[in-house]
């Protein structure tokens, strides 16, 4: 790095324990500098990371990326994970309503954010994969569009009258089910779907060997082209502040893989499921998501 031109980077970073010690510059360099928008939600912006090019660097969804790639954005994917998490806890049904089993989903209303959204590829993959869920069978009911602009939901899809809520809609009974932000409380009157999900998390695992990441980080190919040793600096910055923090695996599992061969089982298989649910048109090979920079970090 020695010589190197200073840079700033504008980047979007949700505050994570993998990345607080980044964002409160606990982890330098001699020769970058972060610039971190001011996103509390960061997912909110996602739309301006693909549609506008706001920022230099960001987090992204992986399902996101992919669409992304598959129209031409000019996007390069870091092999680093900044949110991952087991998925069998999200999809949650009101209990109230009568007892609920993935098996007898067809033909139910299931409302989901976003075709597109990570956490729902991850659930309608587990659900087809692991439960013999025929997913066209399923009345899947979004409620926004997907980030990038050309994206389009699969068949069979049906919008929310606008100005709904997708909680609310669940517990009024207008769904059955529905992919949630957070895992039901107990006292929220939802239950995970997915009996004992920390138990199906375990094994899924060990059937896959694949961690269900959610967000990982891309640069503007302008940057991987111009730039690539800023891109290389970045790549060991997240990785400092992902040791400093030493986050505690899941079920003796790093939810935070860095590293293209750490991360190729997760790859492959959101890759499989975005396929398969028609989000992408083709399964890319995993190298294909990275320029000659990236795949070696």
């Amino acid at each position: 790095m020695n010589g190197s031109a200073a840079i700033t980077l504008r980047m979007l970073l949700g505050d994570y324990p993998g990345t607080r010690a980044l964002k409160q510059g606990a982890v330098v360099s001699p020769f970058l500098r972060l610039e971190f928008a001011d996103a509390k939600v960061p997912n909110r912006a996602f739309k301006q990371v693909v549609r506008e090019a706001a920022f230099d660097a960001a987090e992204l969804a992986i399902v996101t990326y992919l669409q992304a790639l598959a129209f031409g954005e000019p996007l390069v994917l870091l092999p680093a994970a900044v949110l991952g998490r087991f998925q069998h806890g999200y999809l949650a049904y009101n209990p109230a309503r009568g007892p609920l089993a993935p098996s007898e989903l067809a033909g139910r209303r299931v409302g989901i954010r976003s075709s597109s959204v990570t956490t729902v590829a991850w659930i309608r993959g587990i659900l087809a994969g692991d439960y013999g869920v025929d997913l066209d069978r399923v009345r899947w009911v979004t409620f926004e569009d997907a980030h990038v602009a050309e994206a389009r939901d699969p068949p069979g899809m049906e919008r929310a009258p606008a100005g709904r809520e997708i909680a609310a809609m669940l517990r009024d009974g207008e769904l059955d089910a529905a992919v949630l932000g957070e895992v039901p409380a107990p006292d929220s009157g939802l239950r995970p779907l997915i009996a004992e999900p920390d138990a199906a998390a375990q094994a899924w695992y060990a059937k896959h060997r694949a961690v269900p990441v959610n967000h990982l980080v891309v640069v503007k190919r302008s940057l991987a082209d111009s730039r690539p040793d800023a891109v290389r600096e970045l790549y060991r910055l997240l990785l400092e502040g992902k040791r400093a923090a030493a986050p505690a695996p899941a079920h003796g599992v790093d939810l935070l893989p860095f590293g293209v061969d750490a991360l190729r089982p997760s790859l492959e298989l959101i890759v499989e499921y975005a396929f398969r649910q028609r989000l992408i048109p083709r399964r890319f090979a995993v190298d294909e998501l990275f320029d000659d920079v990236t795949r070696s970090l």
